[in-house]
């Protein structure tokens, strides 16, 4: 198939990020153009303490962080689409955030990568690791 469009498609769950079930913010966006897909996906605010509803660090000096990593192709089998997180690519983007409380800017932040490499794939980047 070929197309002259990048599809996007919101995914309901975090796309990395070992501790994302305690992240308030998760944000996965799976683009694919083509035969080339890509997921980006952007956490934050990890909750360590519920009781005291205290926000913990996810990286060094970051409350939220966006990354983005090749997917799988598409298969019969495969409904989750999910991306391979020992494929990390780069973008130049800003990918962190080093305060808490800060989900616009979060959300701004993973746009910012979608549009990124959405510009990258018409461009031609197949992003082959």
């Amino acid at each position: 198939m070929t197309t002259n469009m990048v599809q996007r498609s919101e995914k309901g769950w975090a796309g990395h990020f070992i501790c994302s079930h305690r992240c308030n913010f998760r944000r996965h966006t799976l683009l694919s153009y083509n035969d080339v897909f890509i997921s980006v996906s952007t956490v934050g605010n990890m909750i360590i303490d519920y009781a005291g509803k205290r926000f913990e660090q996810i990286g060094v000096d970051r409350y939220f962080e966006t990354m983005a990593f090749i997917s799988e192709l598409k298969r019969e089998n495969n409904p989750w689409q999910d991306g391979d997180v020992s494929k990390q690519i780069s973008f130049t983007s800003p990918l962190s955030i080093d305060q808490p409380w800060k989900e616009q800017e979060a959300n701004d932040m993973h746009e910012a990568v979608v549009a990124e490499i959405t510009a990258e794939l018409l461009a031609g980047n197949r992003y082959e690791h």
